[in-house]
């Protein structure tokens, strides 16, 4: 089987709260502040999958409110769903995978994350009802009419 041609599927939460901020982990593994989420299961649908890593990651129960982004790692063939929630229950906790929280301003998203994953959270954060489609090298965004060349 001509394993190239593979690509694997994400998920997301850009989890928002009353005051407009985002929740944003820190990965254990790479200290990067991503939002929570993670590959999904073969056998899994989209929203259990999305349901299960932000409970694993964080603590948290939450409910998706609408897919905000479509995202595409063009050099590791990862494409990435993220939603914008809401807390439901639950209560932050420190896990494998997460050292650390913050609820963050789209301004300090910015200065936190890198650009690839930064732009989900501010798309999220936007609220706008149609969802973003992007391509990034799994640190910057790339032009939309040559997949190849980073957004400037």
């Amino acid at each position: 089987m001509n394993q190239p041609h593979r690509h694997s599927v994400s998920v997301a939460g850009v989890i928002i709260d009353d005051q407009g901020r985002a929740l944003l982990t820190q990965r254990r593994d790479n200290g990067h502040w991503e939002a929570p989420g993670g590959i999904l299961e073969l056998d899994e649908d989209i929203i259990s999958g999305l349901l299960r890593e932000i409970r694993e990651e964080t603590g948290l129960e939450v409910e998706p409110v609408t897919l905000t982004g479509v995202y595409k790692n063009m050099a590791r063939g990862i494409v990435a769903l993220v939603f914008r929630c809401k807390v439901i229950g639950g209560k932050l906790v420190e896990t494998d995978e997460a050292r650390g929280f913050k609820w963050v301003t789209a301004d300090e998203v910015q200065s936190l994350a890198s650009q690839a994953f930064g732009i989900r959270v501010l798309d999220a954060m936007q609220g706008s009802s149609i969802p973003a489609i992007r391509h990034h090298d799994g640190v910057h965004l790339l032009r939309p009419e040559d997949p190849r060349q980073p957004q400037q």
